[in-house]
């Protein structure tokens, strides 16, 4: 419920946000100020639609909060859409293609192109990072459902740093066309150099709080903070405080330009 903007009436001060849009460049969206959406299908739900191609994504990313027997029994998906969704906090059972899921904090689901997702709330509340890609298939490959929960992905050094550490959600495979990666940096630890790529990325934050780079802006983020990285952002983090600072992002991959 506090992920969202609740308040009526009269401020108390002088209206004001952290929030930071450069359409088709990069955006940092707090929690503070979020709006609800109404999407079709779910029910008993609160939506905050993140990015989107009117910011200049080529994906849209959903903040879901899922409230006492919230469902989404209409199906959610299209044809040749990808989806993916990860449970922020909470335990849902999340269906695909006649497979049944359960999914608690920490927990997520990849469906391939077509495949519709149908979720159903056991907790007081459950909070979803929700993901859609319009697929680009790729000849003689496929992609498959795939559900697992980050305490069993492997942790590994990220870049050869021993305080950086990237978990990779999905298969390194040439079916993918995208990847979702957790990014966790120890206090006081930051990229080893400011990324320059075309990939796009969405990341929420898990936890901690540090300075962004943002297109040679450096910007203070936190827990709950949503950032999306246009194609050639300049990019870089460090990591500031007592607790590490953690992401989960998506990444487009696996294919070449289209000109």
């Amino acid at each position: 419920m506090g992920y969202f903007n609740h308040n009526t009436g009269y401020p108390k001060d002088l209206l004001a946000s952290r929030a930071i849009i450069k359409r088709q460049n990069y955006a940092l969206i707090p929690p503070d100020g979020l709006v609800k959406n109404v999407i079709p299908g779910f029910e008993n739900c609160d939506i905050t639609i993140l990015s989107t191609p009117k910011l200049g994504a080529s994906f849209v990313d959903y903040l879901v909060t899922m409230h006492q027997d919230a469902k989404n029994v209409q199906g959610f998906g299209s044809e040749g859409i990808e989806l993916f969704v990860y449970v922020l906090s909470g335990d849902i059972t999340a269906n695909a293609d006649s497979q049944s899921f359960r999914l608690k904090t920490g927990g997520y689901l990849y469906c391939p192109a077509g495949v519709k997702l149908y979720l159903h709330n056991h907790a007081e509340s459950s909070r979803l990072f929700l993901y859609k890609r319009r697929y680009i298939p790729l000849a003689d490959y496929q992609t498959r459902i795939i559900s697992n929960h980050v305490q069993q992905l492997e942790s590994l050094n990220y870049e050869n740093m021993d305080n950086v550490f990237i978990q990779d959600l999905l298969p390194k495979e040439l079916g993918f066309d995208m990847n979702f990666h957790i990014l966790t940096f120890n206090p006081g630890a930051s990229h080893g150099y400011i990324e320059t790529h075309v990939q796009e990325h969405g990341a929420y934050l898990l936890s901690g709080e540090g300075m962004y780079l943002l297109d040679n802006e450096w910007i203070p983020v936190k827990k709950d903070d949503y950032i999306f990285m246009g194609a050639y952002a300049l990019q870089a983090c460090y990591a500031v405080g007592k607790v590490p600072l953690s992401y989960i992002y998506s990444k487009d991959c696996h294919r070449d330009v289209a000109i």
